[in-house]
Formats: structure tokens, C-alpha cells, sequence
């Protein structure tokens, strides 16, 4: 079916002005936040109702056009990045808090609200909602249930995964489905775990029960600093060792320090090689044993400095760099290439050596900034764009890094989703069995596949070309994608 068709039965059955189809309308839903990529969807439709999700849903299975869905647009994956030949359905008017349930301790929500606002309206109870990406200003829980978002706090409490208790779904054509439960456990197969995480391949998200926690009675942070990246590493593997599990434990090297520092003037110390912040949560007398805990393995391991927060301000100030290291990268760079994988912790010292390695190789600057706690390494690789050939370094750069997680005993993700951005390190993580175990649980749900596709699951063929000739790391899923 035509452009034009397809574009007139979607405005014959939804207001004229939830579709848009005008390539300037178009042009602000070309990306997600890896902007490297970008191309333009038939049309995008903006429902207000469920009624109008599923409208559009079954337009587009009857024929067999493609459907990516989209949140806030903050994924570093290019999850939602448009099909050149298929609708981009954006939920962001979907922003209603349904319910906060104090007594279950539970809040319903729609995919749109952002991740923080969650947090703010469960307050009034003494509750909130644990997960807490570092855009979580902006991010939508839609778009982190699709991913599995984490943020510094799922060291202790847990990624989406652990958070949510029910999700209410439709399929492709339409079908409403109700995945979890409003108790603690569902019968059944444990479906939740696989819709978390599935990146808008199986099913669309239109409700989320997700799991608040009471906030707890103190928190506070220990920064310490490091004369070298190893001996952080170390202080990190011996504090999780010795028992204690931090609300939050974050790594920044000297390049990223002194990138926060400028941005926002944080006060971190600007000699450090390698600064720590360890959050420790819960009553006063345990969080003071356990801070005095910390301070030792800290010192044990070499730490040359450390600054205990002093009361509620301060800890936002140390955190507040943290949270402000990814945009205070422009302040280095015109570009940065976030990467995003997960090893053991044991490895921490042995791997940031390696990138270090492949940055000198590459000639291509590397700041780390991560989720030291729980091994989740987002390597920052500075470039620009406007020089012939820098991009393709970069992505092959972030190949080699993700291939190196997986050597370790990793995995290629830990938090942003594979996308498009991995999906060929997915044909170094899982053999063909496992792959087409994947592609057999997306036809359960998709058999037209018509669900994001070219994304998150590579085909057989993909995986035998990729270890033939080695295909460099940013090959476009679909060639109608426009590169910049």
C-alpha cells in the first residue's frame, strides 16, 4: 500500500492532529538521543486514547507496516530510531500518574511520566521509586521498562525489572494483554521479566504498576579520592567483598572530573586521578557504622582523601556532578560515543587498563564515568563528527570495548539496550541457538515482525557476515537509514 494510503486511513479514523506527515513535522522524531543515525517515518501518530493506540496498531498489521515506538527520546541505543517505511508511535501524551497505592506500596502509571515524577508525587507518602537513570529528569517509564533502565541507586534496589509488578500491554494487532499482577507474584510463566528489556519488539506498553520503597531515614556520601584508576577499581571489588552493599557506588576518572567541575562546579578534587562516591542508606546508627566501614576499605586500598556529605545539600552537590557527566562532555568534545557494558567486578582494574590501551591505539580520548558497584562501565569516547572517517574509528572503538566485556565474562548491555547500536556484538555474546530462540519468541508475539524490527536481534545471515568480514561496528540495520 502506498505512502499516501496508508497516511489517509490513519487520519480517517484519528484527529488530524495526532498524525503528522509533513516532513518538517517529522524531522523533530528523526533520532533518540544517538543522533549519529537519523531518518524520517512515514508519518508519526500521537494517540490520546488507547482507543487510538489500537486504531493504529491494527492499520498497521492488516498492512504489514512497520511500528517503532517511542518515550521521551532519551535511549543511547537507537531503539527508537524510525523505520523509513513505518509509523513511529510516540506515547508522550500518555504522562497521567493513575494512582499512587501507599497501602501496597504500588503506584499505576502511564508509559509517559517521566521517571522522576514518579518520585515526586509517591513523596507525600514517604515513598519512592528506587530506579534513577541519570535522565531521569527527562526519561520516560515507558521507555525505561523497554530498556531495563537502571541508574546509580540499582546497586541495592535493583534495575526496572526488580521494581515493576504489572505491565498492561497491547500486540500488534491490538490485543490487550495483562502481564503480572497487582500482588507480589503471577501465575503463570514469569512474562514480566521478558517483556522488561524487550525494546518495543514484543508488545506496546500502555500501563505501568510499578513498586515503591520508603524513603529511608538518613543518606549520605563518602567521596574519596584516588591516585590512579586501579587502585579505585580495587577500593570497589574489596568494599562489595567485605559485605556492605552501597545505595549507589560511582566511578569518575580525572577527565571526567574536571569536565563536572567546569560545568557545574561541584568541588571535586581536581588532583584525583579517580574520585569514588559511595552512598550509604537507612537508619542513622547503620549508616554511620557502615560509613566508618567504607572509610577503612577505602584507606585499605589506598584512597588518599576522603569527605563525608554533611547533610542533605551536600549529598545532592556530590551527586550532582555525577548525574551532569554526560552533557558536560561538550565542554571536551563537539561528539561523544556513550558506550554500555557489564562486567564482574573482580575485572574492574584489568578492563579500564585495556580501554585504556585501545584509546591510544584508536588516538581517541576516553573518559569513565560508571556504575562501578555493579560493573555496569559506560566508557565515554570523545570525536568529531565533522572529521572524514572519526565516526567509523569511534564505533569500531565501542565495538572492541563491548567485545572485551564479553571476553571478561560480561555482557554487551547493561542498562541502554542494544538497539541498533550492538547489534552486532549480539553475534559475539550468543551462538546461533540462542539466537534463534530470540527470533522464536518475537514470532510468538510478532510473527509479521513488524515491532521495531531491524533492531536488538540480529538475523543468522547478519552473524555469518559479521564473522566472515568483520563488518564495522555502526553497518546500518536497514539501508534506507540516513547517516550523519
Amino acid at each position: 500500500m502506498s505512502v499516501k494510503a496508508i497516511i489517509t486511513q490513519l487520519l480517517a479514523q484519528l484527529p488530524e492532529h495526532c498524525v503528522l506527515s509533513h516532513a518538517e513535522d517529522l524531522r523533530p522524531y528523526e533520532c533518540d538521543a544517538l543522533s549519529a543515525y537519523r531518518t524520517l517515518p512515514l508519518a508519526v501518530v500521537i494517540p490520546e486514547t488507547e482507543q487510538q493506540i489500537r486504531i493504529a496498531l491494527q492499520i498497521c498489521s492488516e498492512n504489514k507496516v512497520p511500528v517503532v515506538a517511542r518515550g521521551s527520546g532519551t535511549g543511547l541505543s537507537g531503539g527508537a530510531l524510525p523505520h523509513a517505511q513505518g509509523i513511529l508511535l510516540s506515547l508522550a501524551r500518555f504522562n497521567r500518574i493513575i494512582e499512587i497505592d501507599p497501602q501496597n506500596r504500588t503506584a499505576r502509571v502511564q508509559p509517559g511520566v517521566t521517571n522522576l515524577a514518579i518520585s515526586a508525587a509517591a513523596a507525600a507518602y514517604g515513598l519512592y521509586y528506587a530506579p534513577d537513570p541519570s535522565s531521569q529528569l527527562a526519561c520516560s517509564i515507558g521507555g525505561n521498562v523497554a530498556e531495563n533502565a537502571g541508574g546509580v541507586h540499582c546497586l541495592k534496589y535493583g534495575l526496572t525489572t526488580h521494581n515493576i509488578q504489572a505491565l498492561e500491554v497491547l500486540t500488534i494487532d491490538g490485543e490487550q494483554l495483562t502481564i503480572g499482577s497487582q500482588a507480589l507474584d503471577a501465575p503463570g510463566y514469569d512474562l514480566l521479566a521478558l517483556l522488561t528489556g524487550s525494546e518495543g519488539l514484543l508488545a506496546i506498553t500502555i500501563e505501568i504498576t510499578v513498586k515503591l520503597l520508603p524513603c529511608p531515614e538518613v543518606a549520605q556520601v563518602v567521596m574519596a579520592s584516588f591516585d590512579s584508576v586501579n587502585a579505585a577499581g580495587t577500593a570497589v571489588t574489596a568494599t562489595i567483598a567485605s559485605g556492605i552493599i552501597p545505595a549507589g557506588l560511582e566511578l569518575l576518572d580525572r577527565p571526567a572530573i574536571e569536565a563536572v567541575d567546569k560545568f557545574i562546579n561541584t568541588g571535586y578534587p581536581k588532583d584525583a586521578a579517580a574520585i569514588l562516591l559511595c552512598e550509604l542508606d537507612g537508619t542513622q546508627a547503620d549508616v554511620s557504622a557502615q560509613i566508618e566501614r567504607v572509610e577503612r576499605v577505602f584507606t585499605e586500598a589506598g584512597a588518599t582523601s576522603q569527605q563525608v556529605s554533611r547533610d542533605e545539600q551536600e549529598r545532592q552537590r556530590f551527586w550532582a556532578g555525577r548525574k551532569a557527566a554526560f552533557p558536560a562532555m561538550g565542554r571536551l568534545s563537539p561528539d561523544y560515543y556513550c558506550m554500555d557494558g557489564t562486567i564482574p567486578r573482580k575485572h574492574l582494574a584489568q578492563v579500564l587498563n585495556r580501554i585504556n590501551t585501545l584509546s591510544a591505539e584508536y588516538q581517541l580520548p576516553i573518559c569513565n564515568v560508571f556504575h562501578a558497584g555493579d560493573g555496569n562501565l559506560h566508557p565515554l569516547i570523545l570525536y568529531d563528527a565533522n572529521i572524514p572517517g572519526e565516526l567509523e574509528r569511534t564505533e569500531e572503538l565501542g565495538g572492541k570495548i563491548l567485545e572485551l566485556c564479553v571476553e571478561v565474562g560480561g555482557t554487551i548491555t547493561g542498562e541502554h539496550g542494544v538497539g541498533m547500536e550492538k547489534i552486532n556484538q549480539m553475534c559475539v555474546q550468543f551462538n546461533n541457538a540462542e539466537l534463534q530462540q530470540f527470533h522464536d519468541i518475537k514470532h510468538a508475539f510478532d510473527p509479521d515482525k513488524l515491532l521495531n524490527p531491524g533492531k536488538a536481534i540480529p538475523t543468522l545471515h547478519r552473524c555469518a557476515e559479521f564473522g566472515a568480514m568483520h563488518v564495522h561496528h555502526g553497518e546500518l540495520p536497514h539501508p534506507e537509514l540516513e547517516r550523519f
